[in-house]
């Protein structure tokens, strides 16, 4: 099977991917690049998901690149409108003109010998194959084609409609109908208002509360700045204040958790008033940011439950009938649509198998140095996100960090850059340090953190500012081989093994 050879390949072409474009063109611009995107279009999650209100938890000041103003007046963005800001991105840079679309990658291999790597694309039912001397991991941490479902007793009984909001149908009619969303996530809370418009009732079952916190979907103060500076300083500028908010938010819930609680509880308690049963449907067992925030952008859901469009029931599901739901505490709830707002199955690095000198790489029994390498897998970036900020932020940092590596590489005459985890002295740690059940079900597939650099996995832009863009590459952690005299792209070597520098 022939290969066609890039000095760089990255994987997905969403918001990462497209950003991992323009970063290779800025830092890197004599190095080849291409894309390979497994679906047919541009955008992944704001591509992928086409449900009724569809929408970012994240400010856009944050979730847009640093180097692209977002310019829409709303903050809080809806899908479409993100869609059209990353497919925007792409046409700018020239970006979409390196991509390969429908190409699923099912595995990537390293070989030291060769000192590249070989990717397998599968394209309308054939393999195509790539090689690299550096992988950019940009497929986020989810599988775009199966969410999660829980198998409940008597699905096959129920005479209504089931419907899972990464699987949204075009064609769904749900006016006049009821409608039941199970969950209590982002999805679920996105979907309870915006399906208020046509259903004749919607019903969100839990089976317990998350933290949830309003925000209007315009920031006047930025829309204000927007029309009298410049447009990338009014950008920069809010984004900043953006950032510094979200991080003082997120340490004072982790050091004042009860008194955030409070803070959060008593903000609703103001919108549904003081005989609303806030203990049951509202008041988690857990603390503020142990799992994500819902945000509620204008108050939305609170308005469309004032309103008695919506409700909120607490309970556990016993099994489906033929007309809804029957729930542990006895009750039946009646639907023509149930909505499996149940979460997302997640995976590791595309779902992509990665094999390193014929070694089949067991990601779950990997360290993550600086949260964006494994260990003993050379010249390859992953890109993952903060999970208590926007996805961007981290995404931004990464891949300059990952242009600082193949131009440090290419400067030095190096062949590749491999971690090297030495567990003397550390302590094992989840990669994710939440609760949530997405995250607790595949634990077994994600890399270690530490609890000590450069195997923590920070949650703070400021510590990784300094970390991913100004830090030290050679940090004794961080292993480089010399590259080989007379190795060229697809050429197999004959020199010996390469020897590690110093």
């Amino acid at each position: 099977m022939s290969s066609e050879h890039f000095d760089v390949i990255v994987v997905g072409a969403g918001l990462s991917g497209v950003g991992a474009g323009y970063h290779l063109q800025k830092h890197c611009p004599d190095k080849s690049y291409v894309i390979l995107e497994g679906r047919a279009a541009i955008g992944g999650t704001w591509d992928l998901f086409r449900y009724p209100g569809i929408r970012s938890d994240s400010d856009m000041f944050t979730l847009g690149y640093a180097f692209k103003p977002w310019r829409e007046q709303k903050a809080i963005a809806d899908g479409p409108s993100i869609r059209k800001y990353v497919n925007e991105t792409a046409r700018e840079y020239g970006i979409d003109q390196k991509i390969r679309f429908k190409h699923q990658v099912r595995r990537a291999s390293w070989s030291s010998q060769d000192e590249r790597w070989t990717v397998e694309a599968e394209h309308d039912g054939q393999l195509r194959r790539f090689t690299a001397k550096f992988v950019l991991m940009c497929a986020g941490y989810y599988r775009y084609d199966q969410g999660y479902l829980p198998d409940w007793q008597g699905m096959e009984s129920f005479k209504g409609q089931i419907v899972h909001p990464q699987h949204w149908p075009e064609d769904l009619d749900y006016g006049g109908k009821r409608v039941v969303v199970i969950g209590s996530g982002a999805t679920a809370v996105t979907l309870v208002p915006a399906m208020t418009d046509k259903a004749a009732q919607v019903t969100m079952l839990q089976r317990s509360p998350t933290y949830m916190i309003s925000q209007p979907a315009e920031d006047k103060l930025a829309n204000w700045m927007a029309r009298r500076l410049p447009v990338g300083l009014a950008y920069d500028l809010t984004r900043f204040r953006k950032i510094i908010m979200q991080q003082l938010f997120f340490r004072l819930a982790r050091s004042r958790p009860g008194k955030t609680r409070e803070r959060l509880l008593a903000l609703i308690r103001e919108q549904l008033g003081p005989d609303f049963d806030m203990e049951t449907h509202f008041t988690p067992s857990y603390n503020p940011w142990e799992q994500r925030l819902c945000l509620v952008p204008d108050n939305d859901m609170f308005l469309a439950m004032k309103e008695g469009k919506a409700s909120v029931v607490t309970d556990h599901i016993e099994r489906f009938t033929e007309k809804g739901l029957k729930l542990k505490s006895g009750r039946e709830l009646e639907a023509d649509i149930v909505v499996t707002a149940t979460g997302l199955s997640l995976q590791m690095l595309g779902g992509a198998d990665v094999f390193v000198d014929g070694e089949k790489i067991d990601t779950g029994k990997t360290h993550a140095y600086k949260g964006t390498m494994l260990s003993d897998v050379p010249n390859l970036v992953f890109v993952f996100g903060y999970t208590n900020a926007s996805w961007t932020l981290r995404a931004d940092l990464i891949l300059e960090y990952a242009c600082r590596l193949i131009n440090y590489l290419d400067d030095y005459g190096l062949a590749s850059a491999t971690p090297r985890f030495d567990p003397a002295g550390y302590e094992d740690r989840p990669f994710v340090d939440f609760s949530s059940g997405y995250f607790q079900r595949v634990a077994h597939l994600l890399p270690k953190q530490t609890s000590r650099a450069p195997w923590k996995q920070n949650q703070s832009y400021a510590h990784d500012l300094m970390d991913l863009r100004y830090g030290v590459l050679e940090d004794g952690v961080l292993e480089f081989k010399r590259a080989k005299a007379g190795v060229e792209p697809g050429v197999q070597a004959d020199a010996a093994k390469a020897e590690p520098v110093g």
